[in-house]
């Protein structure tokens, strides 16, 4: 199997059992890897009685058949299960270098079921699969978890996947946490890993990815490295990292501000990339493979929110700390991104828990009772830091802002008012500024997701004229459902590779990687097919798990017109969803996708 490691283990834990299997090749032209395979794997695995926290929901690991070859931005991984969150198809992914590691040990992804006994973690190195205790880590940070084990393990090419606190605790948007600061945040897979006792994964190995034409891929690998760096965005992300477009992404009204309720923060300025480099920039980071280097290390040496050298906010995080609370301290938002690391908490379901809590006390639907004494204020990025404390411990106030935005809306009878979409708070790029990405979030197969069809930057430029992707009016839905849809079925490409959005070469070059990598003959028309299976697939999972077309919607708060960058307008996106489902091929009734998968 070309450019695949050919296996996938398979770890019972309640039983303490380990099984080899063979990754399945009927499975790979139709969804290649990622979170494509993932889905086909976990398909009829997960049902709508299977409890997310219970040891019967199944934990998929998984990587991409680019993962640890020379394919530029393609050192990601993916973890897939029922979220505990959303009670739907759960998938978060990470860079660092934990996917191409665990390629490197020898595998595909790994398939967890069960629940240990006790605390435990996962060896995998060099194709050898041992269940070892983790009492002794129990209640450490993750900073902590993998340099314990780092040292214990001795290993120069190690990389770690571990849950903090707040996994442990589980916590519904509990974060998985690797080679650092990187993340797999959303969906609250860190909390799935911690219900079935498991506190950290390592992987280390020498296996070599054998590529069906390496003399041609190499050629074709030479061409995206130079086109890549060749990106204007490439140049802004190395220099000022993900944050570096706050200003302008405020002057159109995309990044939030008071918990999505006003169209302006006048102080945004303080808290932008521009800031993070003049002021406590250590140096760059790179994840596996990557030419681009977006990734930030900080330090704060002295203060409040003194710091070490750690990873630096990025931008979702500037806004969760920043914008959204009205908060203009770059150290304190730094502190808050830090804390959220150490405890493995996905800083955008964290942030926007907290600021519609926030939001609520100031609209005198939250009492100080209910708060258990806390006056909830905007800016007060102190108490903000305590409220995360709260949350990875679950105590206090945390408890009830540990269960996320939709919990707290129903408990308070505001079913739909919070920024959320199928349980998952919506990441932060207003859908009132790009009313493309009021689709894409209706229609996520994880609930709202800016990594499932990015409108934002197609709306901002970035277009992909080869898939007749072109930006227009970011203001006007007509005629625009197909660039959505075709939107969406390349990025569950970009997921199933797996490669990170940033990077973004001709998608002929793309093509021909995957090609060149694995020995299949893609069309770039058939990749695109593929992509439109995976994306049906997962809507098809959900269908099953009990989502329907009435749960494609956009929260009311996004339903009131802003001054500012968004002009007074607001998305309706009733009649266009329509025209979605027709062009999906989906029930209009039901959203289920009339075609079978394969």
């Amino acid at each position: 199997m070309y450019s695949y490691a050919g296996k996938i283990a398979k770890i019972d834990l309640s039983k303490r059992k380990v099984v080899l299997e063979e990754t399945p090749k009927e499975y790979l032209k139709n969804y290649i890897g990622g979170s494509g395979l993932a889905a086909r794997i976990l398909r009829n695995k997960i049902s709508k009685e299977t409890n997310p926290l219970g040891s019967e929901n199944v934990l998929l690991f998984m990587t991409g058949p680019l993962t640890g070859t020379p394919a530029p931005s393609c050192g990601r991984y993916c973890v897939c299960s029922k979220s505990p969150l959303t009670s739907i198809w759960g998938e978060s992914n990470s860079g660092g270098k934990f996917g191409p590691f665990l390629k490197f040990a020898g595998y595909d992804g790994v398939y967890i079921k069960g629940r240990a006994d006790k605390l435990v973690y996962l060896s995998i190195i060099d194709g050898e699969i041992e269940i070892r205790n983790a009492g002794y880590l129990k209640g450490m940070n993750t900073y902590e978890t993998q340099k314990v084990l780092t040292e214990e393990i001795g290993l120069k090419n190690l990389s770690i996947a571990c849950i903090g606190l707040a996994g442990e605790n589980l916590v519904k948007y509990a974060s998985i946490m690797n080679d650092g600061g990187r993340a797999a945040g959303r969906t609250g897979m860190g909390a799935v890993m911690g219900a079935k006792n498991l506190k950290a994964v390592i992987v280390s190995g020498h296996k070599e990815m054998k590529l069906a034409k390496p003399k041609k891929f190499k050629e074709v690998v030479e061409k995206a490295v130079e086109e890549i760096k060749e990106n204007l965005l490439t140049s802004l992300y190395y220099n000022v990292g993900t944050a570096g477009g706050v200003d302008m992404l405020q002057e159109l009204g995309d990044m939030p501000n008071k918990y999505f309720t006003e169209g302006i923060f006048s102080e945004a300025s303080k808290i932008s990339g521009a800031e993070i480099s003049e002021k406590i920039l250590v140096r760059n980071q790179h994840c596996y493979g990557c030419p681009i280097g977006c990734g930030k290390i900080i330090k704060i040496p002295k203060g409040r929110y003194k710091l070490p050298e750690t990873d630096g906010p990025e931008y979702e995080t500037v806004a969760a700390f920043g914008s959204l609370i009205l908060n203009n301290s770059l150290e304190g938002l730094a502190y808050a991104n830090y804390l959220c690391n150490s405890y493995g908490l996905d800083t955008i379901s964290c942030g926007s828990t907290i600021a519609f809590a926030i939001y609520l006390y100031q609209q005198n639907k939250l009492s100080k009772e209910e708060t258990e004494g806390l006056e909830l204020e905007w800016g007060n990025i102190g108490q903000v830091i305590e409220l995360i404390k709260l949350i990875a411990e679950r105590k206090g106030f945390g408890k009830i802002l540990a269960e996320g935005s939709r919990y707290i809306a129903e408990k308070k009878g505001l079913k739909g008012f919070a920024a959320e979409v199928k349980g998952l708070e919506v990441p932060y790029h207003d859908p009132r500024a790009f009313f493309g990405m009021a689709i894409c979030y209706a229609t996520s197969p994880r609930g709202a997701c800016h990594l499932q069809g990015d409108m934002y930057l197609i709306d901002l430029g970035q277009e992909i004229p080869e898939l007749n992707i072109f930006s227009g009016d970011r203001f006007n839905l007509k005629g625009r459902i197909e660039t959505v849809i075709k939107a969406q079925n390349w990025r569950s490409i970009y997921n199933s590779l797996i490669m990170c959005q940033f990077s973004n070469p001709n998608p002929k070059l793309i093509v021909s990687m995957l090609n060149y990598a694995t020995g299949f003959s893609y069309s770039l028309k058939g990749l695109l097919s593929a992509g439109s299976k995976i994306f049906n697939l997962k809507r098809l999972i959900n269908f099953n798990l009990g989502i329907s077309a009435k749960d494609d919607y956009l929260p009311e708060i996004f339903k009131q017109p802003l001054q500012g960058g968004t002009q007074g307008k607001t998305p309706k996106i009733e009649e266009h969803l329509k025209n979605y489902y027709r062009l999906r091929k989906w029930d209009p009734k039901t959203g289920k996708p009339l075609e079978e998968q394969p």
